[in-house]
């Protein structure tokens, strides 16, 4: 079983990919701002990681510098998940390794189920 965290602020869509991913059959672990992303991304060691940029205490960049500290987690599978265009994202994303980017207006939970699938079978 593969294991996911979703670090997200947006309680409906916590609770919206939890039920996606755990009827994927994910262990799914989640957490509602950077700091508690950061703390989640240590204890649980997750297969890969959706992870918003807007957040409070820590934002997605500041949560992914802190995860790329980690030696476990040089290389862990990092999906960014916002509102944000790409343009309008910080320019330092893709020097930390990110493996995607998904605007969430543009997939459906299914269509993130089925990236986060082929990232994870890459």
């Amino acid at each position: 079983m593969s294991k996911i965290a979703i670090i997200e602020d947006d309680p409906v869509i916590n609770q919206m990919y939890r039920m996606k991913f755990e009827a994927a059959g994910f262990d799914v672990q989640l957490a509602d701002n950077g700091t508690r992303g950061i703390e989640l991304v240590e204890s649980f060691h997750p297969d890969i990681v959706l992870l918003d940029l807007q957040m409070p205490e820590k934002d997605g960049v500041e949560v992914l510098r802190a995860v790329r500290g980690f030696d476990w987690a040089k290389d862990l599978p990092v999906l960014i998940l916002t509102n944000l265009g790409e343009e309008e994202s910080p320019s330092d994303l893709k020097s930390l390794g990110i493996s995607g980017y998904i605007v969430k207006a543009d997939y459906t939970p299914s269509q993130v189920v089925e990236l986060v699938n082929e990232t994870l079978a890459a």
